[in-house]
């Protein structure tokens, strides 16, 4: 009995990895060894994001070395939008507006969960600022367990999915699309 529990306790411990896999996002694995963009391609959840991204012209800038933090909007963030927002923004003549917003929800650096809690947590207020690629703010804080972003606007997105690394940075699945001023 001794033996048997022994080689199931030495069996969990080789079987386990060595480090926390990437979580899964929109039903697809993402894997570090691949970018922002090559791994939210592949997430049934983002669809919209990715359209957008595309329509944007923002594909290159987002495989590109960065690294970045990027907070991603779910397409449900996108269809509670006003009826017709994403439609409009989609629009050629509306890129530049497309481009504000997109870039509204990437900061420079990669930061994770913990960097991110850290952080606000040291601080007077109990916020962490960041300034986006936009230029626009958003500002982080913890409540309980749970991360929560906030835009200019007074959205408040909360982080569904964290620490997803990609190789150019990190994503950061969040349930309200994050709006600049």
């Amino acid at each position: 009995m001794k033996t048997s529990a022994l080689m199931l306790a030495l069996s969990l411990c080789v079987a386990a990895p060595a480090f926390a896999a990437n979580p899964m996002v929109g039903g697809a694995a993402m894997y570090d060894s691949k970018n922002i963009i090559q791994n939210a391609v592949n997430s049934k959840d983002h669809t919209t994001l990715v359209a957008a991204v595309k329509a944007a012209g923002l594909v290159d800038a987002l495989q590109g070395a960065g690294p970045f933090t990027v907070f991603a909007p779910v397409n449900d963030a996108f269809a509670a939008l006003p009826p017709g927002t994403v439609d409009t923004l989609l629009k050629p003549e509306n890129k530049d507006m497309l481009v504000k917003i997109l870039t509204a929800h990437v900061v420079a650096g990669k930061f994770s969960a913990a960097d991110i809690a850290r952080k606000a947590k040291a601080s007077k207020d109990g916020y962490f600022n960041m300034v986006t690629l936009s230029g626009d703010a958003l500002s982080a804080k913890m409540k309980g367990d749970t991360l929560y972003i906030y835009d200019e606007s007074g959205q408040t997105a909360q982080v569904t999915i964290a620490d997803v690394n990609q190789s150019n940075g990190v994503i950061f699945v969040v349930n309200k699309v994050l709006l600049p001023k």
